[in-house]
């Protein structure tokens, strides 16, 4: 993004070289489902216009790939599902308004698990997205493709949605920054919803500075959007100063679990001994209901998945089976419109929301969930931002935990939480495993509306380390 603004390359040339190593290296990665080479290279040449006219634009010029949830205006909405057939967005989300004011090249749609259900995008009804550093191995989920397209170098910025680290997971296999916002900081107007009330769009980027001006330019009131925060935008890219005396990081026992692979362990305990060294104070704190996360975060999920999705029954949109009433249509529509992890969703929200079980399982979900939030609030009357593992693991083969939903879904482990508390979130590249090499991410836990606060840590531990100049060999 600093050579664009520098005015060392054009827009046209930097698309270019994106499309080029999509040509290049996609067909191996599947990280994006459809792109347009020729609107691409028009929006470039109106940069390239646009900036020998002295027009301005945080973003003028940059290359960005977006999520297959996000409504992009005369692009396909496939939400990695077959239910939604050959649907054309009629309209943008507010953030890819956002990003054209900004002067940004939106292209492609990026591959993801069906409906952002998933922890590795083999969930996608269009076949799974490979892992750059190993294309054996998952590259995360449900974001996916957003974290394999940037770690790839075939977009320079990329948007995903984080439901319970579905930015934060894959950006730490992948061995990019992924950032999830504070709910309410950031539209979700034009996002397909799984989970209303944990759904949060952020950005995919190479660094943490090319993130601050991301959410600066993404970030903002919308009177479309009932759940977006009026909060002052601040200039997160203006505070990246490298300066951390006096910062308090809380170490929460909590998430030194049975499982944390070793090298993972300790690529993060080498982070947190840098970061002390950088002037932060170490904190040791609690969050004692962290063991309730998982457990609370598929009630609240699913529950939420029954209700959102039941929309998609082929009478209004998308894909139709008929059949001889109405109830033989959903059920045929429905049955070979959604995967199997979408079905088990729906089925076991629908169960907790049912009539006898809504106060035993659903109502009491919120309660943990609230008790949780309050951990955090709690916590942060101590410390500035709280460090975890991103991830319990590296990257795991393709088919590893596919047969065996409960080891996927504790792939989430360390991110749940963030989500339930609705509090901000970033992961950042913090090491690799030996053999195979493979990226470890470091996560950084802040309070609600302290983004500023995050990037600036993350920053000034990044710009102390090399981690963010390591390429994938399928890059080099």
């Amino acid at each position: 993004m600093e050579k664009l603004a520098r005015r060392e390359v054009s827009a046209r040339e930097a698309m270019q070289a994106c499309l080029d190593q999509i040509a290049r290296v996609d067909g191996q990665l599947h990280a994006f489902l459809s792109y347009d080479a020729r609107d691409a290279l028009a929006q470039a040449d109106a940069a390239d216009q646009r900036r020998a006219a002295k027009g301005d634009g945080r973003l003028l010029g940059v290359p960005v790939a977006i999520k297959d949830v996000i409504a992009v205006k005369n692009q396909p909405l496939n939400c990695g599902s077959k239910i939604l057939g050959r649907f054309i967005s009629p309209y943008d989300a507010t953030v890819i308004e956002k990003l054209k004011a900004a002067g940004a090249i939106v292209f492609g749609r990026l591959n993801m698990d069906e409906f952002a259900m998933g922890s590795s995008t083999e969930n996608s009804a269009f076949g799974a997205t490979r892992n750059p550093w190993d294309l054996a191995r998952i590259p995360g989920g449900s974001s996916g493709g957003s974290a394999a397209a940037v770690a790839a170098d075939e977009a320079f910025a990329t948007l995903g949605s984080d439901t319970g680290g579905s930015i934060r997971q894959p950006a730490a296999l992948c061995g990019c920054v992924g950032l999830k916002p504070t709910y309410g900081r950031v539209s979700r107007y034009g996002l397909v919803a799984f989970a209303s009330s944990l759904d949060q769009i952020g950005p995919f980027t190479k660094d943490v500075r090319d993130a601050a001006t991301m959410l600066g330019v993404l970030s903002g009131r919308d009177y479309r959007d009932s759940t977006s925060v009026p909060e002052p935008v601040p200039d997160y890219a203006a505070a990246l100063d490298g300066e951390l005396k006096g910062i308090k990081l809380g170490l929460p026992q909590e998430y030194l679990v049975g499982g944390l692979d070793p090298e993972v362990n300790n690529a993060v305990q080498a982070a947190i001994r840098r970061l002390e060294k950088l002037g932060a104070e170490l904190v040791e704190i609690s969050l004692p209901h962290t063991g309730y996360a998982v457990a609370t975060y598929y009630i609240v999920a699913t529950a939420e998945a029954s209700a959102n999705l039941a929309r998609f029954d082929g009478i209004r949109y998308g894909a139709r089976i008929d059949g001889k009433d109405p109830i033989e249509l959903y059920g045929k529509t429905r049955g070979a419109g959604f995967g199997a992890e979408v079905k088990r969703r729906i089925i076991l929200g629908t169960y907790v929301l049912s009539s006898g079980y809504y106060d035993a399982y659903y109502l009491r979900a919120q309660k943990v969930r609230t008790l949780i939030r309050r951990d955090f609030l709690s916590a942060f009357e101590k410390v500035d931002a709280i460090v975890t593992p991103t991830t319990p693991t590296a990257a795991f083969k393709i088919g590893e935990k596919s047969d065996d939903p409960m080891q996927m879904y504790l792939s989430d482990i360390f991110t749940i939480s963030c989500n339930l508390a609705g509090i901000c979130g970033i992961s950042v590249p913090c090491g690799f495993t030996k053999k195979p090499k493979l990226p470890i991410g470091l996560q950084l836990l802040g309070k609600p509306f302290g983004e500023g606060m995050l990037l600036k840590i993350a920053h000034a531990y990044e710009q102390s380390t090399n981690w963010r100049r390591e390429k994938p060999a399928l890059v080099t």
